[in-house]
């Protein structure tokens, strides 16, 4: 299997400078869908139960970037590094913004949802840069000791990751915040058709980063799907079992184990296009391969959990 995901590796993704602004545009169309949803009271809301906030903000800031470091170690030998880090990118993104609405139609405690949301967006300028730089560079070095060989260290340029993902995440999202202050009729008009757009543009995102390279795609989705299968798992996993030690409300153990599994790899794809901070020269395919499936894959996985809790009613 080390073998055949070795082919990612080499792979370029034809993409254009025009298609990149399209990404960009449309990520941040996402979040500023997102902030039409967002009220003071979902804030007020985390401050008056702060347990539940806090257990959320940790699974998916620091627990599920663990969780994700001590996966790839163990699949150290049967994945490559560039598959690894994508694995360890996708983890150091914020929640997606999907995770509202499974949330809500899970019964789940949507203020919640939506407040984690909010929160880890807002924070991930920093989480985000962070959690990669540091879950990356142990691997690397990990992985250079284990193979007793001089692997390249992860070196990539940190402020403009901070940059880029301030302009796409926490802009958009503080404009949709004061849109929905300043003008709440047009935006209760506004919310339900925006993120029912937002949901299809994502995929569109996830289209045209990969419209030139189908054939790629199909040629070795099955060497990445189990590996997303078993990363996704581990991260709804975790936002139950945090949630369950803590012993929280069933249906704040709900937004916990949706916030933690679906995670905003749409980010990620638009981090790893900016050739500021990943360099075209370095070798990339089983990044980019891993984040699209996972963009893929969250929404299938969130969407048949919701259902199935659908039908029942928190105790």
């Amino acid at each position: 299997m080390y073998e055949s995901l070795s082919e990612l590796d080499p792979i370029k993704i034809n993409f254009s400078a025009s298609g990149m602004h399209v990404i960009n545009n449309v990520l941040s169309f996402i979040m500023f869908g997102v902030a039409l949803g967002i009220k003071p009271k979902e804030f007020s809301t985390l401050i008056k139960n702060p347990k539940s906030t806090i257990i959320g903000l940790i699974s998916q800031v620091v627990a599920l970037p663990l969780m994700t470091f001590l996966l790839v170690i163990a699949l150290s030998s049967f994945i490559t590094p560039t598959v690894a880090m994508g694995m360890i990118l996708v983890a150091a993104c914020p929640g997606g913004n999907i995770s509202n609405f499974m949330s809500s139609f899970s019964r789940a405690n949507t203020e919640l949802s939506v407040g984690l949301t909010a929160t880890t967006t807002l924070i991930a300028t920093i989480t985000t840069p962070f959690n990669f730089a540091f879950w990356g560079g142990l691997y690397t070095r990990y992985i250079s000791s284990r193979a007793n060989s001089m692997l390249q260290p992860l070196e990539i340029d940190n402020g403009q990751m901070f940059e880029t993902v301030f302009i796409l995440l926490g802009i958009p999202l503080v404009a949709g915040v004061v849109f929905a202050r300043f003008f709440p009729l047009i935006t209760e008009k506004l919310k339900k058709p925006i993120q029912i757009l937002s949901i299809l543009f994502f995929i569109l995102m996830i289209v045209m980063a990969f419209a030139n390279n189908l054939h790629l795609f199909l040629q070795y989705i099955y060497l990445i799907f189990f590996i997303v299968l078993i990363h996704n798992l581990l991260a709804l996993t975790t936002g139950f079992t945090l949630a369950s030690i803590f012993k929280l409300p069933e249906a704040d153990r709900r937004t916990l184990t949706i916030e933690t599994g679906i995670q905003n790899s749409g980010l990620g794809l638009v981090l790893l296009f900016n050739t500021k901070i990943f360099p075209h020269d370095m070798q990339l395919g089983g990044m980019l391969f891993i984040t699209a499936w996972w963009g893929i894959w969250h929404i299938i996985s969130g969407l048949s959990i919701a259902f199935y809790w659908h039908k029942r009613i928190p105790q």
